[in-house]
């Protein structure tokens, strides 16, 4: 192994070093999807569970709700969910406690499941305004004093 040779491993071992790529992050991709009955659900599990990278996909008929989990993306889950010809979309909702006005019309949404209501990025309606928070705290079970109060 002349000067050449220890050249030419030295670039591959630098090389190799530069190639190193990010590894992917497992998460978790919740679609909501159009699904009347255990054949449509059939359907769609086996959809999502042909997209690269996802470890497990799980079909709730009664949420019209689909989960995949593992190193997926985001637009491909989604891609693959609409080339069931169902309709389909990011999973929208968030818990009702996550909300500070659940009941504003940008919110508050009929067809949502029991106790979630739609995600905004609205800060007035996401956050109580400190005054709101003042009020929200005072009528607390928290508060020693509420029950003097009222």
């Amino acid at each position: 192994m002349g000067v050449a040779g220890t050249l030419e491993y030295l670039s591959e071992v630098l090389s190799s070093v530069k190639k190193h790529k990010k590894k992917k992050q497992i998460t978790t991709v919740a679609v909501k999807i159009r699904m009347d009955c255990e054949g449509c659900a059939r359907k769609v599990k086996n959809a999502l569970s042909r997209v690269k990278g996802a470890k497990s996909v799980d079909v709730d008929l009664k949420l019209q709700k689909a989960t995949v989990t593992g190193f997926v993306e985001p637009k491909k889950v989604l891609k693959a969910a609409q080339a069931t010809g169902k309709k389909c979309e990011l999973w929208p909702y968030v818990p009702y406690s996550m909300v500070a006005h659940p009941y504003v019309a940008g919110v508050y949404d009929k067809k949502a499941p029991p106790n979630f209501v739609r995600a905004t990025n609205d800060p007035a309606i996401a956050h109580l305004n400190p005054v709101e928070e003042q009020y929200t705290l005072m009528f607390s079970d928290e508060n020693p004093n509420a029950c003097s109060i009222m």
